[in-house]
């Protein structure tokens, strides 16, 4: 699990995106501390494992499913990404729960300054769209963040100047694409809420019968 709050910013040093699968290296400082592998770091908000680590970096395995929700496999050499290590169990929880699990990707449509903020609208499809509310949270590119306002086809943040200077947000420009998660209590509830197929559904045990034997009719 992950807070959506930034440590690093690292830098992609070799990147092997197949038709169905792929590998990341990402040079990075931070990050590697207290990381061993098999451990859980978040990149651009995706929840990748650890294969392999050395004095500059850390290398993960990128499985199908990742390349089709997310914009992994777009990344060059070079290219800068968002790290925060799994939270530990002693951390602070400073951002919203945030699990490294992509719901699909997101373009860019404007950024605009305003005073000491800059606001970031995404277009996004209706099913992400569906699951964010006003004033909720929103994981951009791994970056918790809160929505300032909600139209009919994309949401707009408002990026502090610390958030802007310590992730990849404010480099991005119209026509990039962005990793969306949507907040995990908002899906949790929409699942309890919908309406569940009939083979879902488990067989009542309540009949006539059952409701005689124990004297309601």
């Amino acid at each position: 699990m992950f807070t959506g709050i930034i440590e690093e910013i690292g830098t992609v040093r070799s990147s092997a995106s197949g038709a169905v699968s792929g590998r990341l290296s990402i040079a990075a400082r931070t990050v590697l501390e207290g990381t061993r592998i098999g451990d859980s770091i978040s990149v651009n908000g995706v929840c990748l494992t650890v294969t392999d680590l050395d004095s500059g970096g850390f290398t993960a395995d990128v499985m199908p499913e990742t390349l089709r929700r997310s914009n992994l496999g777009m990344l060059k050499n070079g290219d800068k990404v968002n790290l925060e290590r799994a939270m530990s169990a002693e951390g602070r929880f400073g951002g919203h729960i945030v699990s490294g699990h992509i719901d699909g990707t997101g373009r860019i449509t404007e950024t605009k300054s305003e005073r000491n903020a800059v606001w970031v609208t995404v277009r996004a499809e209706a099913p992400i769209l569906s699951l964010i509310v006003e004033k909720g949270s929103i994981a951009i590119d791994g970056i918790s963040l809160t929505v300032a306002k909600l139209g009919r086809d994309s949401f707009s943040v408002s990026v502090i100047p610390h958030t802007g200077s310590q992730t990849t947000l404010l480099s991005k420009r119209p026509g990039d694409s962005v990793n969306l998660e949507n907040d995990i209590i908002g899906k949790y509830v929409r699942r309890l809420m919908s309406p569940q197929t009939a083979e879902a559904q488990p067989e009542s045990r309540i009949d006539e019968a059952f409701l005689a034997r124990n004297g309601f009719i």
